[in-house]
């Protein structure tokens, strides 16, 4: 596994996050169905995962995204506080 440090400043959190945003603007620009582009980053996603995480760690990860979608929570994420 590659040692790619354990954790992210949120100064690296932001400008990734920066970077992402301008490619899926891109990709959706270009007319990409957005499951193709969600497809596409999730598979980056678990790629960098693993080449630096063990498969417990990425189950856990993974895990915790389908506790959020099952509950609810993610999508409340685009949705207004009132």
């Amino acid at each position: 596994m590659t040692d790619m440090g354990d954790y992210a400043t949120e100064e690296q959190i932001l400008k990734a996050g920066s970077m992402i945003d301008r490619v899926v603007k891109h990709m959706i620009e270009q007319k990409l169905p957005p499951i193709a582009v969600a497809s596409a980053l999730l598979g980056g996603a678990l790629n960098v995962l693993s080449a630096s995480l063990p498969d417990d760690a990425i189950l856990r990860i993974l895990h915790n995204a389908i506790d959020s979608v099952e509950s609810g929570e993610l999508r409340d994420i685009d949705q207004p506080r009132q």
